[in-house]
């Protein structure tokens, strides 16, 4: 899936690239939720950034969306009824070829990660980041199918969002 088109209600590109290869990857914002508020496109890209740091990549998507589209997405992809927080959609295998090397592309549901912040008791942009970050370690190659992979994944989102002056968010 990949989700590009002039339709977007706000799209950024932040990069920090230069033509140094070890440098930051391109990460692209577009929020099409119409939901506010939602996190600025910089501060979700150094999030997903955070997670990146030893990742052979250079071009992640971010797209922000409301329930319908995240419902939509969540049928057709997991089979699952209803919205969600968080998808992640894997990029081609960047075994070679022509820049850039896309890892991936993130969909966040806006309405769904503010109306858990505020179930759990959570600063919101200490969960955005955290599902930001959740995003990113699925295209990665981190999941949480069984309780060693969860207890993996959850130890490196909170050492993550530590360095990032953020709670663990499983405490």
């Amino acid at each position: 899936m990949r989700a590009r088109s002039s339709a977007f209600a706000k799209r950024v590109k932040v990069s920090s690239r230069s033509n140094d290869a070890s440098a930051a990857p391109d990460v692209h914002v577009e929020d099409v939720s119409g939901f506010e508020p939602v996190p600025g496109a910089v501060e979700i890209s150094g999030w997903v950034q955070s997670a990146l740091a030893a990742a052979a990549c250079r071009e992640i998507s971010i797209r922000i969306v409301g329930e319908a589209e995240s419902a939509a997405l969540n049928e057709r992809y997991r089979g699952r009824a209803g919205p969600t927080n968080v998808l992640a959609f894997a990029g081609p295998d960047p075994v070679s070829g022509p820049e850039p090397l896309l890892l991936g592309d993130i969909v966040i549901c806006a309405p769904v990660v503010a109306r858990e912040a505020v179930e759990q008791g959570k600063p919101i942009d200490a969960h955005w980041a955290h599902i930001a970050i959740h995003g990113v370690l699925h295209l990665l190659g981190f999941e949480h199918d069984s309780e060693a992979g969860a207890e993996a994944m959850e130890r490196h989102e909170a050492a993550l969002l530590a360095d990032l002056g953020f709670n663990d968010p499983y405490r």
